[in-house]
């Protein structure tokens, strides 16, 4: 018996064909996210940080899809329809081919826990290295109310017994099934193989395991894991649960590698959010997926950001928009009420309110005024704008892309620009204005007639 797990091979059997009728979805409940990601990935992100390479996925509804969710650079996926629910048991069952190649473990999990971490993970397959049949993964709880108990006599787990056949002294065990166990990779297909279905439901359990592997002399145990890390999803409020708690986890990472949060249940963060040390991030701010802060960044409150790599001393919002290929340089600024999608910021440069930024490059130091607009798109074609550095684009301006500005110039505010602007010009690009003396008495005039004629013929 090989007593170290790194050297040991193991398959990991996720059970993910259920049909989800709780949820009340037109989807399979794995798919739905969790921190912005399918369930079901999170629990293979999981299982490939504890080191296991090859994945039996027991599908049925959306198969396709969920297999394409599952997919992870680090492991091998190969799939097992189950076309009848005879419970946990038939269910493993189902990738019966991937079991009997012989590995050293097989673990089965499930894919609607997506808190599961690798540690627990780890834990129950040191077991079966030093000699162990079965293990269990548990866990403590307050309220152990509807879970299947877990009797330990002597470091021995004798049986996993579920709240209708508890006897009073058992109900009262707080150390509960989790529903995920290691099996030895040797013994997983005659041992489930063994599982009758003598019970109401004249199903076959897995849970069943422990009394088969007891009868057969073999050993049994089960370690523990943290309650909240085996939370299953059957509706939507449970997934927002999930999602709270996940958040709560994440954050509290954050925070102690260095980020300041003001109020941080308040802040909602992707499952690849990367904030260095230092970063600042004040309530009520939501990032989506690949999203990028370096250290010093300010993140003000209500700002929105997706796909975005914001640099080191930079500032965002309030309420700003960061949209994917928003990347900010170093010490540049996007303000309140800003919207930037596929743009450069340079380095220094600042855009601060009112604006939108698409599809387009700005240079170093330069500044953009008020309710400038970069008009990228022509209908069918988007088109850039390049702005250089040090230039200065006046409030209200609009950038009929593809238009470039040279380094240093000066758009005069409230032009619309259609041409190239040379580096150190002043470009104006609107109608000369005239002064019409006495009309707005005349129009006064009209407008009122207009009104008491309207009244009048109300009357």
């Amino acid at each position: 018996m090989t007593a170290d797990r790194t050297k040991r091979n193991c398959l990991a059997v996720i059970l993910a064909a259920g049909e989800s009728t709780r949820m009340k979805s037109s989807k399979s409940k794995v798919l739905h996210p969790v921190a912005g990601r399918p369930m079901i990935a999170h629990v293979v992100d999981a299982l490939a940080r504890a080191g296991i390479s090859d994945i039996a996925l027991v599908l049925g509804r959306d198969a396709d899809k969920v297999e394409a969710a599952a997919k992870n650079a680090a492991v091998k996926n190969s799939v097992h329809i189950q076309t009848e629910r005879l419970g946990t048991a038939h269910a493993v069952l189902a990738a019966r081919d991937a079991i009997a190649k012989g590995y050293d473990d097989v673990l089965v999990v499930f894919g609607d826990t997506p808190l599961i971490t690798d540690a627990p993970l780890k834990a129950a397959r040191d077991g079966l290295a030093k000699g162990v049949d079965v293990v269990v993964i548990g866990f403590e709880t307050a309220d152990p109310t509807g879970y299947g108990r877990l009797i330990v006599e002597d470091g021995e787990l004798i049986a996993i017994r579920e709240q209708k056949d508890a006897s009073e002294a058992e109900r009262a065990i707080t150390y509960c099934n989790g529903g995920l166990m290691a099996i030895d990779g040797r013994k997983a297909l005659d041992l489930i193989d063994r599982i009758g279905n003598d019970n109401a439901k004249g199903e076959y359990y897995l849970t069943d395991i422990v009394e088969v592997v007891r009868a057969s002399g073999g050993h049994a145990i089960a370690v523990e894991a943290p309650e909240e890390e085996l939370t299953g999803c059957n509706t939507r409020a449970e997934l927002a649960v999930i999602e709270r708690l996940w958040q709560q986890r994440r954050r509290l990472e954050m925070m102690l590698e260095g980020v300041s949060m003001i109020a941080p249940e308040t802040v909602f963060l992707s499952y690849d959010t990367k904030i260095e040390r230092d970063v600042t991030i004040e309530p009520n701010v939501f990032f989506g997926p690949g999203v990028t802060i370096e250290s010093g960044a300010l993140i003000h409150s209500f700002s929105h950001i997706e796909g975005a790599h914001i640099a080191a001393d930079a500032e965002v919002g309030p309420y700003a928009r960061l949209r994917p290929g928003a990347n900010l340089g170093e010490g540049s600024k996007v303000g309140n009420f800003c919207e930037v999608k596929k743009a450069e910021i340079g380095r220094g440069a600042k855009v601060n309110h009112l604006t939108y930024i698409g599809d387009a490059i700005i240079g170093e130091k330069t500044n953009i005024g008020a309710g400038t607009i970069t008009c990228n798109y022509d209908g069918i074609n988007k088109h850039l704008t390049q702005i250089g550095a040090h230039a200065f684009i006046g409030s209200n301006s609009s950038l009929v892309a593809p238009v470039s500005i040279g380094n240093g110039a000066y758009i005069a505010s409230g032009s619309v620009v259609t041409m190239d602007v040379p580096d150190d010009a002043v470009a104006f690009a609107r109608a000369r204005q005239e002064n019409k003396e006495g009309r707005a008495v005349l129009i006064r005039a009209r407008n009122q007639a207009i009104k008491d004629a309207k009244k009048k013929a109300a009357e």
